[in-house]
């Protein structure tokens, strides 16, 4: 419902920057100043070290980031490139067929993550398409996980490119590769960038399928934070939080000015 009256302005403004204050800035301010912490057992800590962010660039914690940033791309690009072409697929039937087919690729984002999980450890356990035991398994619930927001965003996107461009284009003679490569693709661009980061966001921090899954010797950030936490290791988790979280916003903020550049040359 719009608001119109200053009043009733304000008071929604107050109200919006009540609950991101208590459910997203405080909780993280929190997590800021444990991970500079030494020691909390009190309402404040009892002293302050840098110690923690040393350690979440060495070792361990280091690998963890490495390979969330490698499993993110890499999933993140795969689902990409297949949401591009399911869409670009999909253009070609009516509204009807497209809205109904298009479900097929929502489906995984409405069952839990942990479900997911479970699901293609037990799909990919046995037989020759045996994955368990190697990223590989990995890669596929972080595809599967992500490919539906891929897909809507590029779905999005191809709807507000005008049919007329293409239509012009074939008209003089173009052919349907060209015509994808030098008009569709490029108009398609700042969407592909958008859904780009949104996935790897959304890979990066995936945890409840990754949890399940994940081979030995080897694991994402958000499970090495799991790991930290669950063996008391607050402040180091808090650490490596705050990494986590820093990279992604760094990663989404580029690549969506990027995207505004290409949409806005």
């Amino acid at each position: 419902m719009l608001v119109w009256s200053r009043r009733a302005r304000r008071l929604t403004s107050a109200a919006a920057v009540t609950l991101f204050t208590l459910f997203f800035l405080l909780p993280l301010m929190v997590i800021l100043l444990s991970s500079f912490s030494q020691q909390w057992n009190g309402f404040l800590p009892s002293g302050f070290t840098v110690d923690h962010f040393i350690n979440a660039f060495r070792g361990a914690a280091w690998d963890a980031l490495f390979s969330s940033l490698v499993m993110g791309f890499a999933a993140s690009l795969f689902a990409l490139f297949c949401g591009c072409w399911a869409a670009l697929a999909l253009r070609q039937y009516s509204v009807h067929w497209q809205k109904r087919l298009g479900i097929i690729f929502f489906l995984p984002s409405a069952v839990p993550s942990v479900s997911v999980g479970l699901g293609i450890l037990v799909a990919f356990s046995q037989g020759p398409l045996q994955m368990n035991g190697t990223v590989w398994i990995v890669l596929v619930a972080h595809f599967v996980l992500i490919s539906a927001f891929s897909f809507s965003n590029l779905s999005t996107g191809l709807a507000r490119i005008s049919a007329d461009i293409e239509n012009v284009a074939s008209s003089l003679g173009a052919s349907p590769a060209y015509r994808l490569r030098h008009i569709t693709l490029p108009l398609l661009m700042p969407w592909m960038l958008s859904a780009l980061a949104l996935s790897l966001s959304l890979s990066m921090g995936e945890l409840g399928a990754t949890v399940m899954i994940y081979p030995p010797g080897w694991t994402t950030l958000p499970v090495a934070i799991f790991s930290l936490t669950d063996r008391g290791s607050i402040a180091d988790g808090s650490a490596l939080t705050i990494v986590l979280v820093a990279v992604i916003l760094w990663l989404t903020v580029k690549l969506e000015r990027l995207a505004q550049r290409l949409s806005n040359p």
